[in-house]
């Protein structure tokens, strides 16, 4: 199957991660016109130093303008895709056909991705979007496998992209007013507070009652509240249906997310959908799954309950490095002598486990509790672990 994986990252860290985990490109922001606003996001030196470390990898950048821009935000728009375009980036990513304009006129040859922002529902917008110069569309949430297998067969020659996993939203991609609403946060605008995860009452217009309990369970009701996307069993049918790139949603989730879920994804691209690669995305916080509407009609895309499961692993550490029989990490949660911590890589050490001993600080002061905030550690292990890999304890 040869498509691209596409991740997320908030920051270099997480773009290190993202790439050491498998992903062909990852999608990121700089620190303006981006629809996540409190990513911390890459200023231009930092992107430059992004877009050349992917590529020394053979990999992409795709950097994120999708904000829906007003008449003050223009004015920056031609100097920052004259900027990305001179960095290397791979292309930009724009919603905007305000934003597109500026695009292609200041830096004609950055290519183009249409932003699932731009809510591309039907064969007629993908066309248009065609003959604007767009290279990629990222399709709306809301499609059927059937609906996109059409509108490849309408446009061939444009490359759609399509989420395959993480946070929905309860609105049409993301064009949501609640925020700004009730917030004076503008989701259109990068700052989306994700008002839908709320608890939310009715009241009945004219009942002396007043407010009225609506009850899924004892926390409340989240009616807003969609599950998460998973599409890990459906890979091939996207594929054959004529998506290049399978998207992971998630700029503001941490690197063990991120490591977890892109190790599975890219497992299942390698060598097909496993009773691994199920268990494996359960591992990572997560809502109830669903499919929304990639398989038709689903009337069961509501999470009616508080937030996410805290999913079946700690993040424990990252590894830093190994040499000796030793690995030394940097803590990410306490542990233990005598705790089995389990091995999460992209080699053949994924899901190895063993015993941890006695651990040692870096001025060599033996301890058997490690609680020490990011604190240094090295012990004993069984396996040649490497830089980039984490260590994780099961529930």
């Amino acid at each position: 199957m040869k498509v691209e994986l596409l991740a997320p990252a908030g920051n270099r860290a997480k773009l290190n991660t993202a790439l050491y985990f498998g992903a062909d490109a990852a999608y990121i922001g700089g620190k303006s016109f981006s629809l996540r606003s409190f990513a911390d996001n890459f200023d231009s030196e930092e992107l430059k130093s992004a877009i050349a470390f992917a590529h020394s990898l053979g990999k992409k950048i795709y950097v994120t303008a999708n904000i829906f821009a007003r008449n003050g935000d223009m004015a920056a728009m031609e100097d920052y895709f004259a900027a990305l375009y001179a960095a290397g980036a791979d292309a930009a990513i724009i919603s905007d056909p305000g934003v597109f304009y500026a695009a292609k006129k200041s830096a004609p040859d950055l290519c183009v991705h249409v932003s699932t922002q731009a809510n591309v529902t039907n064969k007629y917008a993908v066309k248009f979007w065609k003959e604007q110069g767009a290279s990629r569309v990222i399709l709306a949430r809301e499609l059927s496998v059937k609906e996109i297998a059409e509108m490849h067969d309408f446009v061939p020659d444009i490359e759609l992209e399509a989420f395959v996993h993480g946070a929905m939203c309860i609105s049409y991609s993301g064009r949501c007013l609640l925020s700004d609403y009730l917030t004076g946060r503008p989701s259109n605008r990068g700052e989306c507070v994700q008002a839908c995860r709320w608890n939310y009452s009715v009241k009945k217009s004219g009942s002396e009652s007043g407010w009225m309990d609506v009850e899924e369970d004892d926390r409340g009701t989240y009616i807003f509240n969609s599950k998460d996307l998973n599409m890990s069993a459906h890979l091939k049918e996207l594929a054959d249906a004529g998506v290049c790139s399978f998207k992971i949603e998630g700029r503001m989730k941490s690197e063990y997310y991120l490591a977890t879920v892109i190790n599975a994804y890219r497992r299942c691209i390698d060598g097909g959908f496993s009773d691994t690669v199920e268990k494996e995305l359960l591992t990572a916080a997560h809502r109830d799954y669903t499919t929304a509407y990639a398989l038709g009609e689903n009337h069961e895309t509501v999470n009616y309950t508080d937030s996410q499961t805290k999913g079946d692993c700690d993040y424990i550490a990252n590894v830093l490095g190994c040499e000796g029989g030793k690995v030394r990490v940097e803590m990410r949660g306490r542990f233990r002598k005598g705790d089995v911590l389990e091995v999460l890589s992209p080699s053949e050490n994924f899901n190895k486990s063993f015993i941890v001993g006695d651990a040692c600080l870096p001025d060599g002061t033996v301890v058997d509790d490690c609680k020490l905030v990011q604190g240094i550690y090295a012990f004993d292990c069984p396996y040649n672990l490497s830089a980039g890999d984490i260590l994780r304890r099961r529930k």
